[in-house]
């Protein structure tokens, strides 16, 4: 199995910790998400490698890859999906 440390944008809390996972372990051939909010990365297991999968995922999100462009609306869509979060943490 392959791993690869992501550094992403706009994690603030356990929510945006809780969507990241679950929403990345339902990308095929993902098998497995460490998310460390104190380093702003996801460590990332594939069975095969869907890197750009991943990447299109987590911007879809709101959580773009720390090198890409990080504008207003990714911003919103990322407290969108931290609330999600937090509401499946209840």
């Amino acid at each position: 199995m392959k791993t690869e440390t992501i550094v992403v944008a706009n994690m603030k809390c356990g929510g945006c910790a809780t969507t990241i996972k679950n929403e990345l372990l339902k990308v095929n051939g993902v098998k497995t998400v460490e998310v460390s909010l104190e380093n702003d990365a996801i460590e990332v297991g594939y069975e095969t490698d869907n890197h750009k999968e991943v990447i299109t995922k987590l911007h879809s999100l709101g959580y773009p890859e720390a090198t890409a462009e990080n504008g207003l609306l990714l911003q919103l869509k990322s407290y969108t999906s931290c609330m999600v979060g937090k509401m499946n943490n209840l």
